[in-house]
């Protein structure tokens, strides 16, 4: 039942009750008013989110205005929101709750490796059927990273791009153009430096940070086909192209192109040093749009640019390909009882829709992963990022949706001894080879990888 259609038939049956009891004793209305409640099945879901963070306030008010709303629509619903670190959710809870099928109602999932890891184990409900009665499953940009066997498991709330965010004033001050190529990239920074900036900010101290320009450098020289051949036991990482890749990285560090501190400094710190005038470039993903964009931004809030990563000499990969994507978003459970499902349903209408979409684009500065009518009101920074994503020739995934957790977790340390001068780029290629010949699940991800190509 729609929301509209259950909404009438409240309106009908609360005048169909007085009517029948106008002439009846206050007790009498009281008794009608009870069985109608009764009749109407009380429904919980719980939902978690890992919106906790100061920048990720407005997406969390977007997420409660939706569950209010939804709510109201159905009296008898009620959500049950718990909060949590997206990284905690992802690596620990999440795997956990899979292993024993105690996952919250609905939780938020990251698309990609994780949603076929769940869909095997049978922990995720299918919303084909859900979205088809809905009819928006042509609405959306891709939901390629939550689809398994042409089936939907999974819908992203928003999208993604990683490329480099840059001080529009630093640059002109300089009078340095963007750089389109490797060597251009590497004259630039060196002016950079050389005026007292950083070239580019950087806080390693969590590895995922340091790997996404390693993940688009790579994808430059190698191609992210290459890594998924990696996988399959066809490639290795001792390859020409991909010890390439890390030897761009490492000159970066070599030529003191992040800072001297970058493996000691927090998240947030980088996102400081570019807003603070102390470096002049930023390889980050969209999702720090709301910090660029909002008052936090401070003298530099409309100084901000953005530039896809520049070509690489040699490189197989395609030189016009941008990290971007759709990958985070909404699982729900697989053990859902029917009423359950009915009012996952209302849920999905009330969030996927134009209006929440825009929402999430002009207040929480996230690219919106349904096809928008209109872009009026957008910020220019967003205008731009939206530009370069038009001008790409091609998407690829973030490396972590191809590998293995454990070898995922060995690209990070890599980079870490990169940065802290502690390996070389050999020696960590050499590391990264001798755990990819003990996976133990090669021939199989040999054999999804392949039909996935063949699919395509």
């Amino acid at each position: 039942m729609g929301k509209k259609s259950l909404s009438a038939l409240l309106a009908l049956t609360a005048a169909i009750t007085a009517a029948s009891c106008g002439s009846g004793t206050q007790q009498e209305d009281g008794q009608n008013r009870g069985e109608t409640e009764n009749t109407m099945s009380h429904v919980t879901l719980t939902i978690r989110h890992t919106q906790i963070k100061q920048s990720a306030k407005a997406r969390l008010g977007i997420l409660q205005d939706v569950l209010n709303q939804t709510e109201r629509d159905n009296p008898q619903l009620k959500f049950q929101l718990e909060g949590i670190d997206e990284i905690i959710n992802r690596d620990q809870k999440l795997k956990a709750e899979m292993a024993t099928g105690s996952t919250p109602d609905i939780f938020e999932i990251f698309g990609g490796s994780d949603i076929k890891l769940y869909v095997k184990a049978g922990r995720l409900l299918d919303l084909t059927p859900i979205i088809h009665k809905l009819g928006i499953d042509g609405k959306f940009h891709s939901l390629d990273e939550f689809t398994v066997d042409g089936r939907v498991y999974g819908l992203p709330f928003g999208g993604y791009s990683e490329a480099v965010f840059y001080n529009k004033q630093i640059f002109r001050d300089l009078g340095l153009g963007i750089p389109v190529t490797w060597e251009q990239l590497m004259n630039v920074s060196e002016k950079i430096k050389q005026a007292g900036y950083s070239p580019f900010a950087l806080s390693a101290k969590d590895p995922w940070l340091a790997g996404m320009m390693w993940n688009t450098i790579m994808d430059r020289y190698a191609g992210t086909d290459k890594l998924r051949l990696i996988v399959s036991g066809t490639a290795k990482w001792s390859d020409p192209d991909i010890l390439a890749g890390f030897r761009a990285y490492a000159e970066l560090v070599e030529k003191g192109y992040f800072p001297q501190d970058a493996l000691g400094q927090e998240e947030k710190q980088q996102l400081k040093d570019l807003l603070s005038g102390k470096a002049a470039m930023l390889f980050t993903g969209t999702w720090d749009l709301a910090g660029l964009t909002g008052d936090e931004a401070g003298q530099y809030r409309h100084q901000i640019g953005y530039f896809s990563f520049p070509s690489v000499p040699g490189g197989k990969g395609d030189q016009g390909a941008l990290n971007a994507g759709y990958s985070n978003g909404f699982g729900f459970s697989s053990d859902l009882s029917t009423e359950q499902q009915g009012m996952v349903e209302r849920f999905i209408r009330n969030f996927f829709n134009e209006n929440v979409q825009k929402r999430i684009l002009l207040e929480d500065k996230t690219l919106p992963s349904m096809k928008l009518s209109d872009y009026t009101g957008i910020d220019p920074l967003i205008s731009e990022v939206l530009q370069v994503a038009g001008n790409a020739t091609r998407s690829f995934p973030a490396f972590d949706s191809i590998f293995s957790p454990r070898i995922n977790a060995e690209i990070g340390i890599g980079l870490q001894q990169l940065i802290g001068g502690v390996k070389t780029a050999e020696q960590i290629v050499q590391r990264l080879q001798q755990l990819q010949d003990s996976e133990p699940a090669a021939a199989d991800r040999d054999a999804q990888w392949e039909n996935e190509r063949g699919a395509e």
